[in-house]
């Protein structure tokens, strides 16, 4: 049997659009040995000078300047990218485009990232390429930049991003409600003994501190009072791609404690969430996801404007996590810890009982059916 293509198509703004599209990447393998994957991020293989400046440009005022990305999220909220942006983006950044993908030759291209969504759908309306579309949200809310009539299918994570879709024009038979894709290690069920001894960890009541991939989790307030409690719970602090800030620690006093873990990028954050009991993080979509997919509490910090904005509110609303609002957020549920934790983990229980109805596969099995479709979904 001839293997099916799916090209996987993402940006380097933000850890989490790439890590849903491998996330996909292994989904599809496994549920699909004939399908055959490829992984871009689109901007950075074709430009590999240029993207990497772009992209620390972005991260710093994403950094220093949150007024100004929110102005900015704001404005455009309920806008598509328009035909002139769209130009100048293509005429700049992808004009190899239409060449890559005829290499690669794909029968159905998924973007998890807005902007190679709307390169690909100007391609698309330009009658220079025809091949299906599919679209992935990553957040729990969907700005206007997401949007363009050319995507054939569009996967999301809840009814309220369906709902603000229809709100926009698009047509319902185009929306499936899939859930962010995780990758499948987080649904699976570890040891947690096998954890422990793998990190060096105590069988304690223990804190996952994150900053997403970029490690925005600078905040000398929360680490400082943390740290206050380390006899009493074990504190991880994972500092994703961030090297700076963990060298920093590793030479603080404060940080310098068997009960304290200081850890860069891994890959292996599943696991660390298994053996967590609380997770102290940016409300990334995907992180969000993945929390949820392990049933860990979680205490949300300082959310960047725009969607981390509205992924706080979505977890918040249904109960899976709560805002960092005052210092007496994170005091109380290191009491809750230490003094009610059997109530901790059946509460927990509770959450994986419910998320258990899920279904984990179902964006990487909306994308087999959509190979399965392609004649159809071409019109």
């Amino acid at each position: 049997m001839q293997k099916q293509r799916v090209l996987l198509l993402s940006e380097g703004f933000g850890a989490g659009h790439t890590q849903a599209a491998y996330a996909l990447s292994s989904s599809l393998r496994k549920i699909a040995p004939n399908v055959q994957t490829k992984v871009l991020e689109l901007g950075s293989f074709l430009n590999p000078r240029v993207a990497p400046i772009i992209i620390t440009a972005y991260k710093k005022t994403v950094s220093s300047q949150p007024r100004l990305i929110r102005m900015m999220y704001r404005s455009n909220y309920k806008k598509s990218l328009n035909r002139l942006t769209t130009l100048a983006l293509h005429r700049i950044f992808y004009t190899r485009t239409i060449q890559i993908i005829r290499q690669l030759h794909p029968d159905v291209i998924v973007c998890t990232h807005p902007i190679p969504s709307a390169v690909i759908s100007r391609l698309k309306r330009l009658g220079m390429l025809d091949v299906p579309l599919c679209t992935v949200i990553t957040d729990y809310d969907v700005h206007g930049a997401w949007v363009s009539r050319e995507v054939n299918c569009f996967l999301v994570s809840t009814d309220q991003v369906q709902r603000k879709l229809l709100e926009r024009g698009v047509d319902k038979n185009k929306i499936l409600i899939t859930g962010i894709p995780v990758h499948p290690n987080f649904w699976e069920r570890h040891h947690k003994e096998d954890i422990r001894l793998q990190f060096g960890l105590k069988d304690m009541p223990t804190v996952l501190v994150m900053g997403g991939g970029w490690g925005f989790m600078k905040d000398e307030a929360v680490n400082s009072l943390l740290a206050l409690y380390r006899e009493q719970i074990q504190i991880i602090f994972c500092f994703g791609s961030n090297e700076k800030s963990l060298e920093k620690m590793k030479k603080d006093p404060r940080f310098i404690h068997p009960n304290i873990h200081l850890l860069g990028f891994t890959k292996e954050i599943d696991k660390l969430m298994e053996v967590s009991d609380l997770l102290i993080t940016k409300p990334g979509g995907m992180t969000c996801s993945e929390g949820l997919a392990k049933g860990i509490p979680m205490l949300f910090h300082k959310p960047l404007p725009g969607q981390e904005e509205e992924n706080s509110h979505y977890f918040t609303q249904q109960g899976w996590g709560t805002p960092i609002n005052s210092l007496d957020d994170i005091t109380n549920w290191v009491k809750r810890l230490t003094e009610q934790y059997d109530d901790v983990v059946r509460k927990r229980e509770e959450v994986l009982n419910h998320i258990a109805l899920f279904r984990p596969m179902q964006s990487a099995q909306a994308i087999i059916d959509l190979l399965a479709n392609t004649n159809f979904i071409r019109k």
